[in-house]
């Protein structure tokens, strides 16, 4: 039997070391996953940055952002401060001014109260008349409605193009967009006319209204019923079936214009308001309305410049919640889809 010599028991020392070494480093790494947490900086952070939180984002989206821009040291450790947090769920879409190296929970806190928020981000949906736009960026932003109204009264500084004839309706284009204190009404309808534009120009309006016999104007006119009529599924059926009756001639029919003109929003009309004169009414007036009545998004004005192939002179949506419509050109098959759609109401009260 030999016994080890002083060079094998300086190895094994070694090694006991080495596993020593690894059962600590390994020893450390659960700790901060399983016992201490996330990695995150520890108090209120220092110098300054600034994070934009967009529409629909969330909460992994925003601590990404968070991350890239020194906020925070981990996204795990913002989720973390947000599943203690009932209120995580309110932060608002803007651009906060924080600061950097903040720990999760006091980034959290002031995304919460918006107190550093800097601008604001309105959502323009699609379909929205003017007036309802005004009172929304009114709503939502330091911006008095009193003046967007009057910017809206004087608009040949807007950049409206010669089609709108003045008229910014059917150029307050549907998008999300961001308000600052440094915004105006004259700022902000600007800039929803100038992507108004640039977005026609994209989808070749002028031409595309040129090969359906149109003017500029009349396409968006025939985009906004659209919006108002239909469900994006049916858009092109429906301008389908408004460039047949165009060409027949027929008169359009539409309870939208009416209400338009009425300046009132309802699914179905008395005789008593179908009966009244106004440029809009679409039962007493030869062919399209003067203007849009809404502004149309990209989809809306798409499917006015390409409809869909068909004969149909009728449509009618005859379940609200489901927003099926029918197409036909038998003005009987039309009413029988009539019937349907007042059974629907008599079964619904409120819902027409």
């Amino acid at each position: 039997m030999s016994l080890p010599t002083p060079a094998t028991k300086s190895r094994r020392g070694i090694y006991w070391v080495a596993a020593f070494l690894l059962l600590l480093a390994i020893g450390r790494v659960f700790y901060q996953q399983f016992l201490a947490g996330p990695p995150d900086y520890a108090g209120p952070g220092n110098g300054s940055t600034s994070v934009t939180v967009t529409t629909g984002e969330t909460l992994g989206q925003i601590g990404n952002a968070l991350k890239a821009a020194g906020v925070v040291q981990s996204v795990d450790a913002f989720i973390a401060a947000t599943t203690n947090n009932t209120k995580s769920d309110s932060i608002q879409p803007g651009k906060y001014r924080l600061k950097l190296e903040m720990s999760a929970h006091e980034a959290l806190k002031l995304l919460i109260d918006g107190t550093t928020r800097t601008s604001t981000a309105i959502v323009i949906p699609e379909g929205l008349r003017t007036t309802e736009i005004l009172q929304r960026i009114a709503a939502q932003s330091p911006i008095s409605l009193a003046s967007l109204k009057y910017a809206v009264a004087h608009p040949k500084t807007l950049g409206l193009p010669k089609s709108a004839n003045g008229n910014v309706e059917g150029y307050l284009f549907p998008s999300s967009y961001e308000i600052d204190g440094n915004s105006t009404a004259h700022s902000v309808l600007s800039r929803m006319i100038a992507l108004a534009k640039a977005t026609h120009y994209k989808l070749g309006l002028a031409n595309g209204a040129l090969w359906h016999g149109q003017t500029e104007q009349q396409v968006l006119t025939v985009a906004s019923i659209l919006e108002a009529e239909a469900h994006p599924r049916d858009y092109g059926k429906v301008a389908q079936v408004i460039y047949n009756r165009i060409r027949v001639p027929m008169r359009l029919q539409m309870d939208s214009t009416v209400a338009y003109g009425l300046g009132i929003k309802r699914v179905s009309l008395t005789q008593n308001q179908l009966d009244t004169k106004t440029p809009y009414n679409t039962y007493l007036n030869d062919g399209l309305p003067p203007g849009p009545i809404g502004n149309p998004g990209e989809a809306a004005i798409k499917a006015a410049l390409q409809p869909t192939l068909g004969h149909w002179l009728y449509f009618l949506t005859v379940n609200l919640d489901t927003q099926e419509t029918k197409f036909t050109n038998s003005y009987p098959e039309f009413l029988k889809y009539k019937s349907q759609f007042l059974n629907y109401c008599a079964a619904h009260p409120g819902k027409c």
